[in-house]
C-alpha cells in the first residue's frame, strides 16, 4: 500500500505527498480555487518538478478514469473491499456453478448465509439490489456484501 502524507498549505490549500508501492514519489497540491498541481520527485536531481496543472473539472474526470468509472480491468472481477467487519466482494459466476439458473429466492441467499447480493453485473447491464426473483446466469458478476464468514457461505452455495 502507498504512503500518503497530508499537510495544510496556509492560504493555498492542501498538499499530499505520495510514495507508491513501486517507489515513485509524487506530490498533489489542491488549491482552494479548485486547481490541482501534480509534481514528480526526481531522485537523481533531488528536485520536484510540476508535471501537470488541472482544473477542478479536469481533475474529477481524471479521478473517474483512474478510479475505474469508465473502464473496469478484468482483474477487478474478484476485487475485495473491507470496511471493519463489512466486506464487499465481486464474484463472477461460471457455467459450472451449482447456483446458476436459480433465483436468489430459490437459493435462500440471505436466510442461509447472512450475506446480501447488492448488485448483479452482466455485460452492459447492472441490476442494483436484485430481488428474490432475480435469476443468476453464467457470466454474471455478483457484488456481495457481508462478513467474511457470510460471504464464504454464499460462495459455497453458488459453487
Amino acid at each position: 500500500m502507498s504512503i500518503v502524507r497530508e499537510s495544510d498549505l496556509i492560504g493555498i490549500g492542501k498538499k499530499y505527498q505520495i510514495e507508491t508501492e513501486a517507489g515513485d514519489h509524487m506530490v498533489v497540491v489542491i488549491h482552494d480555487d479548485g486547481r490541482r498541481e501534480l509534481y514528480r520527485h526526481d531522485d537523481e536531481e533531488s528536485e520536484t518538478h510540476c508535471v501537470m496543472t488541472l482544473s477542478d473539472e479536469e481533475s474529477r474526470q481524471v479521478a473517474g478514469i483512474l478510479g475505474g468509472l469508465s473502464y473496469k480491468p478484468k482483474a477487478l472481477e474478484t476485487i475485495q473491499v473491507a470496511l471493519d467487519d463489512l466486506r464487499i466482494e465481486w464474484y463472477k459466476v461460471e457455467k459450472s456453478n451449482d447456483g446458476v439458473n436459480k433465483s436468489i429466492g430459490q437459493l435462500e441467499v440471505r436466510q442461509r448465509t447472512g450475506a446480501s447480493i447488492i448488485a448483479a453485473i452482466r455485460e452492459d447491464e447492472t441490476v442494483i439490489n436484485p430481488g428474490p426473483d432475480y435469476v443468476i446466469v453464467p457470466g454474471t458478476t455478483l457484488v456481495i456484501a457481508g462478513k467474511q464468514k457470510n460471504i464464504k457461505l454464499l460462495k459455497e452455495i453458488l459453487l
